[in-house]
């Protein structure tokens, strides 16, 4: 693979750093703690983690750390004072925040997966977003002011509460989690957020928490002033934390929409866990489930099911594990006669723990998806995105449903949508690859190629964006493209089969599965 940042290219097959077309000089340590960097550029990594990956775990000095750090720097044109490229979070740790693309070696599929991903309008996303018709709002994820990294998900957890809180109501169009929190550990610009994720208010804020007490901090932004809104700040003992919670939502409310608030005398229902260490075992587990890797899904799975352990009624849980079974088995990263049945006791007993949480129908949607039962998981999807609306996942899966159900131009406005509420999502990639599939099963398949293409570039190592770009460009009569996309997929999936497909794919209609089949078939498929 390549990773392209400003004018270099890291090169892993070679082990290579070049500029342009010069060939840097970097010592095989200074090599991986750039490599390590860049393919975590999702995230702060922290001394823990290089000393884990670049040394294996050897003890080494902050000296040595620092000089390795200083070479990596000054190799690609950068420095501490700059930090262009790799920026240092004070007591967290570092990130790499250049822009990486990752082509194909080949130059036909390289330049196909340059597309830029799909939008609500069909325009390309780094195009200025219009806003919505309602109020538009974005949560940054709040500051972790405390000295303990490990507190990162206890903020985290504060964000999302106040998100989903604010998804229930149908008044506000509310950014998804997950494009939020490409913010994480970044100083921002308000009006520079307003533009990128298209809303008019921001709200950010802090958290600090000490021994057994925490302090809240939160403000409203307005966008085009620049001006704050509203902010208020909440002293209380950690066993008030969830009424805490609610008052911000409230206030944050009343603030926006006074009447509104007067009217619908607005209070949030939600239920919590009586533990909160389970609370914090699933807010670890989201922060691996959202990086939709096979280890990660693995972590998370023992992380919900300790949770589950401390509280065998906790709904949200039960539900991320039943998610997490289930995005398994479709990427083929385990078997479907194994964690399918997992899954579906996993999305009942969150139903019956919780019936108004949307992970819940969404996870059992999911099951339903692949037991081929069409109707009762359109009808989950439906029900999670009525308790939230912003639920981009539910709204992409539910995508995908139609999709295998034949209603493929229905899918695509759900998988446009899904993008709309969250633009800058990690899983943006598998909704461009949702997308792509509808557009297949509509035989549109120059559409389908472009967003197989936009699929790729976000996500080199995942499967969906190359198990579309096969079928769609192998229907186009694009052998070569069709050829060194099967090539990169069984890199990636080598179970992948047509005995597979025919096995585990839900197709309602038999013309669809056959239709699928047949573009594996002429792409060499066997």
């Amino acid at each position: 693979m390549q990773f392209h940042f400003a004018d270099y290219v890291l090169d892993t097959s070679r082990r290579e750093l070049r500029r342009n077309s010069e060939l840097i000089a970097v010592e095989p340590q200074v090599y991986d703690l750039l490599l390590f960097l860049v393919e975590n550029r999702d995230r702060v990594v922290t001394k823990d983690d290089l000393i884990a990956s670049v040394w294996s775990g050897r003890v080494i000095s902050d000296a040595a750390l620092t000089s390795r750090l200083y070479a990596v720097r000054k190799a690609v044109g950068d420095s501490g004072q700059h930090q262009k490229l790799i920026r240092t979070i004070p007591r967290k740790g570092l990130r790499f925040v250049g822009e990486v693309h990752t082509p194909s070696t080949g130059d036909e599929l390289g330049d196909l997966c340059a597309e830029p991903p799909l939008s609500e309008s069909g325009e390309a996303t780094g195009a200025a977003l219009t806003l919505p018709d309602r109020p538009a709002i974005t949560v940054l994820p709040f500051a972790n002011m405390s000295d303990d990294p490990e507190q990162d998900y206890f903020s985290d957890g504060i964000s999302e509460d106040l998100i989903t809180a604010l998804s229930k109501l149908r008044w506000f169009f509310v950014i998804a989690r997950n494009s939020s929190f490409a913010y994480k550990g970044k100083s921002v610009n308000i009006k520079e957020v307003g533009e990128d994720l298209g809303v008019g208010y921001v709200i950010e804020g802090s958290v600090r928490k000490d021994g057994d007490r925490v302090r809240i901090t939160a403000q409203l932004n307005d966008v085009a002033t620049g001006s704050h809104l509203w902010a208020e700040r909440y002293d209380r003992g950690l066993a008030d934390v969830f009424a805490v919670q609610d008052e911000i939502t409230e206030a944050i409310v009343a603030s926006i929409e006074p009447q509104l608030y007067a009217a619908e005398h607005f209070h949030s229902k939600r239920k919590t866990p009586d533990s909160m260490d389970a609370w914090g075992l699933v807010m670890r587990a989201l922060s691996h489930f959202w990086r939709i890797t096979r280890a990660d899904n693995v972590i998370a799975q023992e992380l919900l099911e300790k949770a589950i352990a401390i509280d065998p009624h906790y709904g949200q849980a039960l539900a991320v594990l039943s998610a997490s079974h289930t995005f398994c088995a479709y990427n083929g990263w385990s078997e479907m006669a194994t964690s399918v049945p997992i899954a579906e006791r996993a999305a009942l007993a969150a139903v019956r723990a919780d019936s108004e949480d949307p992970w819940a129908h969404h996870a059992l949607g999911c099951v339903h998806v692949l037991l081929r039962r069409f109707d009762e998981a359109l009808a989950e999807f439906e029900l999670a995105l009525n308790l939230n609306p912003s639920f981009a996942l539910a709204l992409s899966v539910y995508g995908l449903a139609l999709t295998f159900s034949g209603r493929w131009q229905e899918a695509g406005v759900a998988t446009a949508k899904a993008l709309r509420l969250s633009p800058r999502d990690p899983f943006a990639a598998i909704y461009n690859g949702i997308a792509a599939h509808a557009q297949l099963v509509g035989r549109n398949y120059p559409e389908a190629m472009r967003l197989a293409g936009a699929s790729i570039r976000l996500r080199t190592d995942h499967v969906s964006g190359y198990r579309m770009l096969t079928a769609a460009a192998a229907m186009a009569g694009q052998a070569e493209i069709a050829t060194a996309a099967l090539q990169e997929l069984r890199r990636r999936q080598p179970s992948f089969s047509l005995a597979w497909i025919a096995k585990n794919l839900p197709f309602k209609y038999e013309t669809d599965r056959e239709h699928y089949l047949e573009a594996f078939r002429r792409a060499g498929l066997t």
